[in-house]
C-alpha cells in the first residue's frame, strides 16, 4: 500500500461501484485510463466553474488553499473554525483513514449544513454516497450536519436571466440511512487498499454509475462476446452472462430477439454481410437529385452561453453538406467564430446551402432535432426550416434494417459500420475523431480564443472542417455501398 494511503471522497465512491477500480486508483493513480482526455478535461473545468459561481451565493465564507497538503489544510480549516469562520469553501477533514474537503460548509440556525455542488441538472445516486462519507467525516470531527444538500444546476433556468442558476436538493434522509453502511464500507476499502488487487467478477458494476475507466482490463476483447449483441446494453448483458450465455453463438436458436440481432447472428454464423432483399426498396426516397447531406456539431455548457439556453443544452455550431445534382458534387461548411450567439448566421447559412436539394440525407434524428431548435431560436427562418426538416432522409434505420455486417459489432453508428462497408474510408487518418471531442473543441474556439496561440485555432479550426467533413462524405459513400449491396441482393 502507498505510504499514508488515504480514502478520499473521490476514491470511496470510487470503492463503491467497484472494489477493483479503488486498487487500480490507489496503487496506479498515473494509468494511461486515468488521465484525462480533453473531454474529461472540459468536465473537471467546467465543474470547477460551476463551483466557483456557487461560492458566490454564500457571503464571507473564508475558501481554503487547495494548493496546500492534506495535513496542512487540515490545519487550515480546525485554524478557520477556531478563529468563529461560519461559512466555509473546501475545508479539509479526516477520520478512519479517510480525508475530505466538503464544496461548502456553513452554520445556520439549526447547525451545520453541508452542501455539495454538482454540474449535472439533477442529483445522482452516487451524489448521495459522496456526501454520505463527508457527513461520516464531519460526524467524526464533532462537527454532525443538520442538513445535508446536493447543489446542482436548474434544468429550467434560461440564460441570460431566466430564473436561478441553481437549485437545491435536500439529501439528509438518504444521507442519514446510507451512512448506516458506511464505516464497514471504509474498512472493506481500506483493507483493499492494503493487499493485492481483488478478484471482482466482470458485471453491471463495470457501467453503474459510469463506465469503469478499466472496463477493458476485465472484459474479453472476443469480438463475439455477448455484450456485442445488438441492442443487449449492460443490464441484459450481465443476466445472459448468469444464464451462462458469454458469447452470440451460446445463444439458443429459439432466444427472442430484435430482428437486427437476428441478422447479426447470421452474418458471424456465417462470417459474411448479410442483406436483406428490402434494402433496394428502403433506398428509393434516395433516388432523387440535387441529393444533399447534412451533419452538425454542436456545443453543450454545464453554464449557458446563448439566449434561451439552459444548463447543457445543444445548440448547432457547425456544420458540413454535400450536394450531388446533375452539376456534380458540391460542398459548403459553417463553423462559428466568436462568443456571440452563432445560431442565426448558421440557420441563415443552412437554407441558403440546402434550398435547391430535393431531399437531403442525414444520420440519425439528431439533425432533425437541431433544426427544430433552430426554428424556435430563428423565428423568421422557421417556414424555410420546416420545409428543410420535410426534406430529411435517415440513412441510419435503412442500414439497420436491411444490412449487417460481422464488422459493426453490435453497433450502427456511422463510425462502426463505414469501415466494414467503405474499406478505403474511415476516420483514423483525422486528428478529432469523436462529437464529444469536437463540441469541447468548438467551445474552446468560441469562448475562450484568446487563450490560444493563434497557429493552434488555425490548426483546431482546421481539424473540426476535416471532422465534420468526413461525416458528410462518409454518408456518401454509404450510399453508394449500399446501392451496390442492394444490387446483388436483387
Amino acid at each position: 500500500m502507498p505510504e499514508r494511503a488515504r480514502l478520499t471522497k473521490t476514491l470511496f465512491v470510487a470503492g463503491v461501484q467497484c472494489h477493483r477500480k479503488l486498487w487500480w486508483q490507489v496503487h496506479e493513480p498515473t494509468a494511461v485510463e486515468l488521465q484525462p482526455d480533453i473531454v474529461l478535461q472540459d468536465l473537471f473545468d467546467q465543474g470547477t466553474h460551476v463551483g466557483a459561481l456557487a461560492r458566490t451565493r454564500y457571503a464571507g465564507g473564508v475558501l481554503l488553499d487547495r494548493g496546500r497538503s492534506r495535513d496542512e489544510r487540515v490545519a487550515d480549516t480546525a485554524r478557520a473554525l477556531e478563529a468563529g469562520a461560519t461559512v466555509l469553501f473546501e475545508p479539509a477533514f479526516e477520520a478512519d483513514g479517510v480525508h475530505v474537503a466538503a464544496d461548502v460548509l456553513r452554520r445556520d440556525d439549526q447547525g451545520w449544513r453541508l452542501t455539495e455542488v454538482k454540474s449535472s441538472s439533477s442529483v445522482k445516486p452516487e451524489h448521495v454516497a459522496d456526501a454520505a462519507i463527508q457527513a461520516h467525516v464531519l460526524s467524526r470531527n464533532g462537527l454532525e450536519p443538520s442538513t445535508v444538500e446536493i447543489l446542482h444546476l436548474n434544468p429550467g433556468f434560461t440564460h441570460p436571466d431566466g430564473g436561478d442558476l441553481f437549485a437545491a436538493t435536500d439529501v439528509t434522509a438518504e444521507v442519514r440511512a446510507r451512512r448506516t453502511t458506511v464505516p464497514g464500507e471504509v474498512a472493506a476499502q481500506l483493507a483493499v487498499v492494503a493487499g493485492p488487487l481483488p478478484d471482482v467478477a466482470p458485471g453491471l458494476h463495470c457501467h453503474e454509475p459510469r463506465q469503469c475507466p478499466f472496463h477493458d482490463r476485465c472484459w474479453p476483447a472476443d469480438a463475439n462476446h455477448i455484450r456485442h449483441l445488438y441492442l443487449v446494453g449492460p443490464k441484459k448483458t450481465v443476466a445472459y452472462m448468469q444464464r451462462g450465455i458469454h458469447r452470440i453463438d451460446d445463444l439458443p436458436p429459439d432466444e427472442k430477439l430484435p430482428d437486427a440481432a437476428r441478422r447479426q447472428r447470421r452474418a458471424l454464423a456465417g462470417g459474411t454481410v448479410v442483406v436483406e432483399r428490402t434494402l433496394s426498396h428502403a433506398l428509393a426516397p434516395f433516388a432523387v437529385a440535387p441529393l444533399g447531406f447534412l451533419d452538425f456539431e454542436t456545443i453543450a455548457r454545464a453554464v449557458p452561453v446563448w439566449d434561451g439556453m439552459s444548463p447543457w443544452t445543444m445548440a448547432a455550431a457547425q456544420f458540413s453538406y454535400h450536394e450531388v445534382s446533375a452539376d456534380g458534387l458540391r460542398h459548403e461548411e459553417f463553423l462559428a467564430e466568436g462568443p456571440l450567439d452563432a445560431r442565426p448566421v448558421i440557420a441563415r447559412r443552412l437554407v441558403e446551402a440546402t434550398r435547391n436539394a430535393r431531399a437531403v440525407v442525414t444520420y440519425s434524428a439528431f439533425e432533425k432535432t437541431r433544426i427544430r431548435d433552430l426554428q424556435a431560436v430563428v423565428p423568421e427562418l422557421a417556414p424555410d426550416l420546416r420545409a428543410l426538416e420535410a426534406k430529411l432522409v435517415d440513412l441510419l434505420p435503412v442500414i439497420r434494417n436491411n444490412v449487417y455486417h460481422p464488422g459493426f459489432r453490435g453497433s450502427f453508428s456511422i463510425k462502426h459500420v463505414l469501415e466494414p462497408l467503405v474499406p478505403d474510408l474511415s476516420y483514423t487518418d483525422l486528428v478529432i475523431v469523436n462529437g464529444m471531442v469536437a463540441s469541447v473543441e468548438i467551445a474552446r474556439l468560441l469562448f475562450v480564443a484568446d487563450r490560444i496561440p493563434a497557429h493552434e485555432r488555425d490548426r483546431v479550426r482546421a481539424d473540426l472542417l476535416a471532422y465534420c467533413q468526413r461525416d458528410t462524405e462518409a454518408m456518401l459513400r454509404l450510399l453508394h455501398a449500399l446501392r451496390g449491396l442492394a444490387s446483388g441482393a436483387s
